[in-house]
């Protein structure tokens, strides 16, 4: 059996994008690997940067998705004057100012009114620091929509509603998506402005859940899943000992998104539904019948979620600024781990084995690419 075939056997392939700016380059690598290795998402869930990988990857043909996942990234490469000749620190320095002071020409560029005070009137829609017109137009190069919705692979983004604090999931089986789903889904304030949706105004669903897996966990009907979670922030960290230490790490706890507390809460979840359908198989045919029994039973699923937990490593001399390091060789170095360590993961076949029975979520959480002990079991 080859391994397309022996992960289908296990039931939807899901694959699952966090948000993190220019750390996202992690996420093609992974794809590149699974493509590699023949498994294609049956549906694919992304936030933020991950939504815009993830439409990337739903909105084009199987033998073009990575030739646009590669024009997208390297569209938005910037810097690539400080990559050659200076030191690693200082070459950091320079980019990041230029960044914040120019911006990224195919990506986003300064709002001068915004600049000027923060007490301007800009309006709901432009009240941000910086436009992201040129994101839009390098999107709609590389998006085709009418492939999205034919949903020969289903998308899901998500995003914040601003005037409710609710988390709210755009998803392509249930209504049309269009652009402005994918840029409300990246829509982080105070840098970037709203994104107006049927009278409602959404920013980024990395406020709320950076990691939108439960997406899956909660989806209706639940099914058998391969959901591949790749977590771009490091969920594991030494201890700061230094403010500029602390900048790092605040960011990747924060953006971490309480994924841990999610998959716990999973895990206690699907086993009991399981248990429940265990104990309904033990009832006579004419108990189970009953209305108020049936009632009850129902709450029983036997389905099994297999969840591949990547962990993306830390890189060498990475700092509280690498989600907006768009370097030509921080892009180089995201991908190539992605795709390296997916490749160790699928080598290494976690989900082969004798599993409890009663267990509905089986966790396999590597980092870089190994397996290691789960942290939230």
């Amino acid at each position: 059996m080859n391994l397309h075939k022996e992960l289908k056997a296990h039931g939807q392939q899901v694959l699952v994008l966090q948000g993190g700016g220019a750390l996202g380059a992690y996420q093609v690598g992974v794809y590149e690997a699974l493509h590699e290795a023949g498994v294609e998402p049956d549906w694919v869930i992304g936030t933020s940067i991950g939504a815009i990988n993830a439409a990337i990857i739903a909105g084009n043909a199987k033998d073009d998705r990575m030739d646009r996942l590669g024009e997208f990234w390297r569209r938005v490469e910037h810097g690539h004057i400080f990559d050659e000749g200076l030191p690693t620190s200082i070459a950091s320095f320079f980019r990041n100012f230029t960044t914040i002071v120019g911006g990224l020409p195919t990506f986003f560029t300064p709002n001068p009114a915004a600049f000027g005070s923060v007490y301007a009137t800009l309006g709901a829609e432009r009240a941000g620091y910086y436009s992201v017109d040129p994101l839009r137009e390098t999107l709609s190069d590389l998006i085709d929509f009418d492939r999205v919705n034919r949903c020969e692979m289903r998308l899901t983004v998500g995003a914040s509603a601003v005037t409710t604090s609710e988390m709210h999931y755009f998803d392509s089986r249930d209504m049309p998506l269009a652009l402005d789903h994918v840029m409300a889904s990246g829509a982080l304030p105070p840098a970037f402005p709203a994104v107006r949706i049927d009278g409602e105004l959404y920013w980024d669903g990395g406020i709320l859940s950076n990691t939108p897996v439960e997406v899956v966990f909660d989806d209706n009907p639940r099914r058998d899943s391969m959901v591949y979670a790749v977590h771009i922030w490091n969920s594991h960290g030494a201890e700061p000992e230094t403010i500029w230490d602390v900048m790092n790490r605040q960011k990747d706890v924060q953006y971490a998104s309480r994924a841990g507390t999610h998959i716990r809460r999973q895990r206690q979840l699907h086993k009991l539904r399981h248990v429940i359908t265990e104990l309904t198989a033990q009832l006579p045919d004419d108990r189970r019948k009953d209305p108020a029994v049936a009632q009850l039973t129902a709450y029983g699923c036997p389905t099994r979620m297999h969840v591949l937990r990547l962990l993306a490593p830390a890189l060498a001399g990475e700092d509280h600024s690498k989600d907006i390091d768009f370097s030509p060789s921080g892009i180089r170095a995201r991908r190539a781990a992605g795709y390296a360590d997916t490749m160790r993961t699928l080598e290494a076949a976690p989900w082969r084995g004798e599993f409890d029975p009663l267990e509905g979520f089986v966790l396999h959480e590597t980092i870089g690419g190994h397996m290691v002990e789960p942290t939230c079991g």
